[in-house]
């Protein structure tokens, strides 16, 4: 009994060291990479790359997914940046446009600085206007400290504005000529070939910007875009003071005067600086 378990024991070592020794050939034979595989083999590598492929491709599509997610959060912040970054250009170029047209508006005033006496004018900022008097009234940043007084004649680089209604201390109120219950002051004279013709302001249309002139005698000839400045008649408006031009006519109800319809110089929608005409109490 003793002898047939070593011998069984002796069995079983030979039949582990024959496995062993196999397994080392096959594993020697398998690094020669210039041999053709067997079919066992070429089932066994085959299926190994497919169960591979199998467990990455969850690992890879998700690993896509998580790069693509990232990818699109950046271009989402740099969409966002970019949008952030055109409303500031858009303010920007608004604010310059702004600029602009008060750089144009000074120069405006300067040059008319030059047609006038330094000791008869003074330059000065329209700070309020009021909505719903939008065409009738201004303020300005000039008042009675700067020698300002009441029916001083108002202009800007385009022509007559209108008159100084109130006077405080440091600013004024200035009654646009636009307003409807100042036109019945203001006497007109438009330029023909040889001489002036005269005519009274009677109403402002601020639809087309427009006065309409009356009183001018149905024979007299006038051209489209003559001059209308003011008379000097009377004690608020100097004469010669540009109104606008002429843009065309018709005849009264009568047929015995004509209309003139005006195009105002200025544009009363849009007033920033202005100039108060001082009058020489000498």
């Amino acid at each position: 009994m003793y002898g047939k378990k070593s011998f069984d024991k002796r069995y079983l070592f030979i039949v582990i060291l024959l496995i062993v020794s196999l397994l080392l050939v096959v594993i020697a034979v398998s690094l020669n990479k210039e041999r053709n595989l067997s079919a066992p083999e070429q089932f066994v590598k085959d299926s190994a790359i497919f169960i591979g492929n199998v467990i990455s491709a969850p690992v890879k599509f998700v690993k896509e997914k998580l790069e693509e997610a990232k990818e699109k959060n950046d271009i989402y912040e740099k969409y966002k940046k970019l949008q952030t970054k055109e409303k500031n250009i858009k303010s920007m170029e608004a604010e310059i446009d702004n600029l602009k047209e008060e750089v144009s508006d000074l120069k405006k005033t300067l040059d008319l600085n030059h047609t006038l006496s330094d000791s008869f004018y003074l330059n000065a900022t329209v700070v309020n206007r009021n909505m719903g008097y939008w065409y009738d009234e201004i303020t300005i940043d000039k008042g009675s400290s700067n020698g300002i007084k009441k029916n001083m004649a108002v202009i800007n680089s385009e022509g007559l504005i209108g008159s100084i209604s109130k006077v405080s201390k440091f600013n004024s109120t200035v009654k646009l000529i636009s307003n409807e219950s100042s036109l019945d002051k203001i006497s007109v004279k438009i330029k023909t070939e040889d001489k002036y013709v005269y005519g009274l302001i009677s109403s402002y249309k601020s639809k087309n910007n427009t006065f309409i002139v009356e009183g001018i005698s149905e024979n007299t000839k006038i051209e489209k875009g003559a001059d209308v400045v003011t008379t000097g008649m009377g004690d608020t408006f100097p004469s010669g003071i540009l109104i606008g031009t002429v843009k065309d006519f018709t005849k009264d109800n009568f047929d015995l005067t004509k209309v003139v319809e005006v195009k105002s110089s200025v544009n009363f929608g849009k007033i920033n600086y202005v100039t108060v005409l001082k009058r020489n109490d000498n």
